[in-house]
């Protein structure tokens, strides 16, 4: 994936160098050929997946379990951390993929004085709510290039987003939030030995690939400036699948443009599609009612068994004349 992106780059530096027919023809191929590609790969990718763990037999209730179960009418059960109902199920679910409630009770453990000392990590859950949080802004914001007219709340959000003014074109709180708690993320990867020996190239290329988009789209807003007529163009043409080819568009934005292709192409087969994986994880998505309901797995081989109904029957005369009380009264 790495030579994937680099090549990426390095065609989509040379599309605007030649003139004439082959300078359009790059650009067809850049601008309309590898973004209808990159997501043709990221539906496909996406939704053989998520139909893959859809179709994945749970039979048993095997969720999580960080607090008390519902059990005697006296006993408190912990709603949230050990639900078993529906609602508290989605309650937690909600909790989880809005707030990263699991990962807000996160704890860090660290060796001083050749003693485990056990502390709080809430650097590392406030870096990934931030920047979780704001990829989805900067999402909900490029709205604006796809559809037409624009809805309000895409308008409303970028206000709030811009509301301090600074700068022209006004800053995007968004764009330094994500920008910041992407590097911190992975400089703590760099940092703790730790995690380091636990990740893998993998881990850092999504992570390194999402602060480049970041950033060559920061530059393009605050620096090199793009034509934003010509890329609601390109972006309507696209969404509509009547493509338009605009001309004047910079080096940047191809740059841009190759690196979100990069991106939808290497999501379905990456870490990065937890984002649909969560809603379908049986040890979040299930309510703990193993002790009011019993579950039998269907696909168990038929097997026969002896109660103990059968076996009082069996030894009823035995077990009456060792005086040991019987459960079922039968007879005499």
């Amino acid at each position: 994936m790495t030579l994937t992106c680099a090549t990426a780059e390095l065609a989509a530096l040379a599309a605007l160098a030649p003139q004439g027919p082959e300078a359009t023809a790059a650009r067809i191929f850049l601008w309309v050929v590898v973004p209808y590609a990159a997501l043709a790969i990221f539906l496909i990718g996406f939704c053989f997946r998520v139909i893959k763990w859809a179709w994945t037999p749970v039979p048993f209730r095997i969720p999580t379990t960080c607090g008390q179960q519902k059990s005697l009418p006296w006993i408190k059960p912990a709603s949230l951390d050990n639900p078993s109902s529906g609602m508290g199920t989605v309650a937690r679910m909600a909790l989880e993929v809005l707030l990263f409630r699991s990962l807000f009770r996160n704890n860090c453990a660290t060796l001083h004085d050749r003693q485990y000392v056990f502390g709080e990590s809430k650097a590392l859950w406030l870096a990934a709510l931030a920047f979780h949080w704001s990829l989805l802004v900067i999402v909900l914001r490029h709205l604006r290039l796809l559809v037409d007219p624009v809805p309000a709340f895409v308008t409303t959000l970028a206000g709030w987003d811009g509301y301090f003014q600074i700068g022209t074109p006004p800053l995007y709180l968004t764009d330094v939030i994500a920008i910041c708690a992407g590097f911190y993320l992975l400089v703590r990867k760099w940092r703790d030995p730790l995690i380091r020996y636990l990740s893998r190239w993998p881990d850092y290329f999504a992570l390194l690939l999402l602060l480049a988009i970041a950033g060559s789209g920061m530059w393009m807003r605050y620096f090199s400036r793009v034509d934003l007529v010509s890329v609601k163009r390109l972006a309507l043409g696209l969404a509509t699948f009547h493509p338009v080819v605009p001309a004047g568009l910079s080096t940047m934005f191809s740059i841009h443009l190759m690196l979100i292709c990069t991106l939808a192409a290497y999501f379905p087969f990456s870490k990065l599609v937890h984002v649909g994986g969560v809603f379908l994880s049986p040890t979040r998505n299930l309510a703990n009612n193993n002790r009011s309901k019993r579950h039998i797995n269907p696909w168990n081989h038929p097997v026969k068994t002896h109660s103990y109904a059968e076996w009082e029957s069996e030894f009823r005369d035995k077990i009456k004349a060792a005086g040991i009380p019987l459960d079922e009264a039968q007879g005499d």
